[in-house]
């Protein structure tokens, strides 16, 4: 499956940004999407992810009432909506396509990322 991210850009703090994540050739195995940043000089980190099928979400505690996923089955994509931007979600967002195990996820394909810059 090949993952095309977009809607990254400079926004200022307290603005808001919805990064879409585009799947195409979407392989059975990949029940569940997720969304990953780094900013410079740090690890990946994640920011929630979601399932295809029930739309169930999780988060990273710390994005928990800010940052909000979603998807459209339909046209196989999904959505980060953040909101109350803070310079420290500066980043590169990526989008993942993965199959959710029990106890771990094991992601297999990864899209391009999108610069997101938020400033103070």
């Amino acid at each position: 499956v090949q993952l095309q991210a977009s809607g990254g850009g400079l926004v200022q703090a307290g603005g808001s940004l919805r990064l879409s994540c585009a799947a195409s050739g979407r392989a059975f195995a990949n029940n569940v999407m997720g969304w990953f940043r780094q900013a410079p000089g740090k690890e990946r980190e994640i920011v929630g992810t979601i399932t295809w099928s029930g739309g169930n979400t999780y988060y990273a505690d710390s994005l928990k009432g800010r940052f909000t996923i979603s998807r459209d089955n339909a046209k196989n994509t999904v959505y980060l909506q953040m909101n109350s931007l803070k310079p420290e979600d500066t980043a590169v967002y990526y989008c993942a396509a993965g199959t959710a195990l029990p106890g771990k996820t094991i992601w297999r394909s990864w899209g391009n990322g999108t610069q997101v810059t938020v400033s103070s």
